[in-house]
This record gives C-alpha cells, sequence and structure tokens, in this order.
C-alpha cells in the first residue's frame, strides 16, 4: 500500500514541528479501474450501478493496533450490490470524504476483479495491510 504524498507531507508535518494532523472520524474505502499515482490522481472509480465508497469509523475496533510496522482491516468491507457492470477492479484506496477529498493511501486489489451486475464486491478482514519501514 502506497500512502499519497498528501498524506506523507501531513504525517512528516505532525511528526517534525509542522501543523498537527487530525485524523479522519471515518474513512472511505474505495475501488478504482485505473492504477493511482501517488500525488493522488489516477484513481478511477467505477460511475455507475449504485457504486459508492464505504465509510469505516477510524478507529482501534476496525483497525487494531499496529504491530510490526503493520496495520490491517479488522472486518470485511462490502460495497453495495452492483445493479450495472463495475468493470475491472485493479486497485483500492482509503479517503477523507464519502465522494471528494483526500485520497490518503491507496494498494493493488490482487487478485483484480470483475464487478458485474448483482455482484457484491468485499475486500475481506486482513486484506487491506498498511505498512511502514
Amino acid at each position: 500500500m502506497s500512502f499519497t504524498d498528501y498524506l506523507e507531507n501531513e504525517v512528516l508535518d505532525h511528526i517534525l514541528g509542522g501543523a498537527d494532523y487530525t485524523r479522519p472520524a471515518t474513512v472511505y474505502i474505495a475501488l478504482s479501474t485505473t492504477q493511482p499515482s501517488d500525488n493522488g490522481s489516477g484513481f478511477t472509480e467505477p460511475a455507475v450501478g449504485s457504486y459508492a465508497r464505504v465509510a469505516v469509523t477510524n478507529n482501534a475496533t476496525e483497525w487494531p493496533a499496529a504491530s510490526g510496522g503493520s496495520k490491517a482491516n479488522a472486518n470485511a468491507v462490502q460495497f453495495p450490490t452492483a445493479t450495472a457492470d463495475w468493470g475491472l477492479i485493479t486497485h483500492f484506496g482509503i479517503f477523507d470524504d464519502p465522494t471528494a477529498g483526500n485520497l490518503l493511501m491507496w494498494g493493488d486489489l490482487s487478485p483484480a476483479q470483475n464487478v458485474y451486475d448483482t455482484d457484491v464486491p468485499v475486500i475481506a478482514a486482513g486484506d487491506i495491510v498498511v505498512n511502514l519501514d
């Protein structure tokens, strides 16, 4: 998983003498049909078929304590039932807003998944892994 430049700068400022970063109370898990860039561009969400980001409370229940420089989601993230084909989903991201906002981090969806009408996409517990080293 890759932090975006936005989040890298916020964390560096927070730790090293800049403005404090206030973590969002809720983060929003999103899906993309394209590979994002660290500058936050290139994240292409499906624009059809009842697609919506999924709200996840940003707390220790949903994101248990880090260990060994790694942290993962505790619960599965279930997206709305697709009412049209969403295409080949190749990446996921974490945003600070339900519809716009800042892309905070992103990663590969492995394996990539075609989402068809009536599918219910799910990212399993433990599959969103954030590493720092």
